[in-house]
C-alpha cells in the first residue's frame, strides 16, 4: 500500500498501520474458517478455546461414538509469529501444533 491516495493526498502513517492491521485480522479469521471447514471434512471436531491456542481437536470413533482428544491447533496466516504465551504453551504441551494457513481468497 502506498502513502498517497487516488486524489494525490498523503495518507498518514497511523492510518496506513490501522489499515494493515485490519487487513491482517481479516486474513487471520479467513484462515481459521478455512481450517475449520477442512478439519470437519476430515472427520475432526474442532472446538474453539481461549488464550494461547485456537482449537482443541477431537476425533469421534464411528463405532463407539467416543470422542478422543487429538491435540491443540494454532492457526497462523502469512508470516505471523507466535506470541510469548503461545511459545510457552507449545514448549509445555506435546500435542500443540502450529498450522500455517493461506486462505484461498487472499492468494
Amino acid at each position: 500500500m502506498t502513502g498517497i491516495n487516488i486524489f494525490g493526498r498523503k495518507i498518514s502513517k497511523k492510518r496506513l498501520k490501522k489499515e494493515t492491521i485490519t487487513r491482517n485480522r481479516i486474513k487471520g479469521k479467513a484462515g481459521e474458517e478455512d481450517y475449520m471447514i477442512r478439519a470437519r471434512l476430515m472427520g475432526y471436531d474442532p472446538v474453539r478455546t481461549g488464550k494461547g491456542h485456537d482449537y482443541k481437536l477431537y476425533k469421534t470413533d464411528p463405532f463407539t461414538g467416543e470422542k478422543r482428544f487429538i491435540g491443540y491447533r494454532k492457526i497462523k496466516t502469512g508470516k505471523a509469529v507466535l506470541s510469548k504465551l503461545q511459545r510457552k504453551t507449545k514448549a509445555k504441551t506435546r500435542r500443540y501444533k502450529v498450522i500455517r494457513e493461506n486462505p484461498l481468497m487472499f492468494d
